[in-house]
């Protein structure tokens, strides 16, 4: 399947974030490169394998913080730094993202980011401490290239059924985690220690990244020769200065708070529940139940989002179904376990896929999606990545978990008011 995009008579100077600088003088005529396109169903495999990569290797760590903390001698705050290190770079990551599917492709990126991914996983395991962190490092970089992708990439090739797109990806993605989470201490005991276990999912890396190869050099090839590869996503208008944009500001807050709830999640539930008296396998268990009920979150509030103009009422329910869990999580700890990890999980999956949704929704055109995705993945993730480090911090500080979850009904009360900003009619 290929097609082709006509040129359009000048090309706006793009900074990173999305800002509109001056145009530039309009080039001579040309004729547009021809881009190949792999079959829909082969694309939507690559979406799935690659989305149950995007956290599959963040989440397999959390059941193992301890083991890996007691190995390097490291201190809570510092373990933190496993989880935070990866978020620094999925927001430094999305920045180059755009830039790079414009250069090389989108399907070339994500195969590529696949592979990065594998070898980040791979180099985690490596003796020396520093390549754990290093190797976090290449790992946040190649799952900002996948999150910053897979919005525009869906909104491109599957424009009339974006937001069920959204919700398969977004559930994909907590699927992995689910299994990552669940998996971990299993593959830790077969494979000889927690090495093994976060080796493993190098494996579920390259496979994807074999399923993207042969889509990335189709896309190569269909582009006419001497031409370079041609941008994934391209708008006929001017592009809207996004950093300038209430609007878009809302949605990438939006996107980072969910984030940092999410990720404190990862890095000290377990933590939370076995210093609180639950055993180890027993607090892997009600973790693993709290990524695996968000699925239902991240399906049906896509869903629901993509048939409503106005989004603001979801935006209040999963909020106050977040507030609810972490209350309780606050108050009952280990009694109300269940409980809390099924409210807490369901509106963390609602929250994720809401966000994802949002930058579908809330643009015109595939392009405009992309730099969205970039913009919001490139801030969210930074603003995220001080929620695990800052919360082991308070933690280590006041020896106890109380001041460190009453923080985190303070970001239930940010989310109210920026989903109530989001979620309105309105197009950027």
């Amino acid at each position: 399947m290929s097609e082709s995009r006509p040129s359009t008579p000048s090309t706006p100077v793009i900074d990173t974030m999305g800002a509109q600088e001056t145009p530039a003088p309009a080039p001579a005529p040309a004729a547009a490169p021809r881009v190949a396109r792999a079959h829909p169903a082969l694309v939507m495999l690559g979406i799935v394998l690659a989305s149950l990569n995007m956290r599959a290797a963040l989440a397999g760590v959390s059941p193992l913080m301890g083991e890996i903390g007691d190995h390097f001698h490291l201190a809570a705050a510092t373990s933190s730094l496993v989880t935070t290190i990866p978020l620094i770079f999925m927001g430094l990551g999305s920045i180059v993202a755009p830039r790079l599917a414009r250069r090389w492709g989108t399907e070339a990126v994500l195969c590529g980011a696949l592979v990065l991914l594998a070898g980040g996983i791979l180099l985690r395991v490596a003796p020396p401490v520093v390549a754990l962190f290093v190797g976090c490092a290449l790992v946040g970089t190649a799952i900002a290239l996948l999150n910053v992708l897979m919005p525009g990439l869906v909104k491109r090739d599957f424009p009339d059924r974006a937001a069920s797109m959204t919700a398969l990806y977004s559930t994909t993605l907590i699927l992995g985690a689910t299994g990552a989470a669940a998996s971990s201490v299993p593959l830790e005991e077969a494979l000889g220690g927690w090495r093994g276990s976060l080796a493993s999912w190098a494996l579920l890396a390259a496979v994807a990244a074999l399923v993207w190869l042969p889509q990335a050099l189709l896309a190569r090839r269909g582009t006419a020769p001497g031409a370079p590869a041609a941008p994934a996503h391209r708008s006929p208008a001017a592009p809207v200065a996004l950093t300038r944009s209430p609007l878009a500001w809302q949605v990438t807050l939006m996107m980072g708070t969910q984030s940092l709830i999410a990720y404190v999640c990862i890095a000290w539930m377990p933590t939370v529940f076995t210093d609180h008296g639950m055993s180890r396998s027993q607090a892997g268990i009600v973790y693993a139940f709290y990524t695996l009920v968000q699925m239902a979150g991240s399906f049906f509030v896509p869903l629901i989002a993509g048939r409503t103009r106005d989004q603001r009422p979801l935006a209040v329910a999963v909020v106050v179904l977040m507030a609810a869990g972490v209350t309780g999580l606050l108050t009952a700890p280990v009694a109300g376990a269940w409980v809390w990890a099924t409210l807490m999980g369901v509106a963390q999956g609602g929250l994720l896929g809401l966000a994802l949704t949002l930058m579908v929704l809330r643009t015109r055109d595939a392009h405009t999606a992309s730099r969205l995705s970039g913009m919001a993945q490139t801030w969210g993730y930074l603003l995220a990545s001080v929620g695990p480090f800052a919360i082991g911090a308070v933690h280590q500080a006041t020896g106890d978990w109380t001041l460190p979850i009453a923080l985190l009904l303070i970001a239930c009360a940010a989310l109210l008011f920026l989903g109530l900003g989001a979620g309105r009619d309105r197009k950027i």
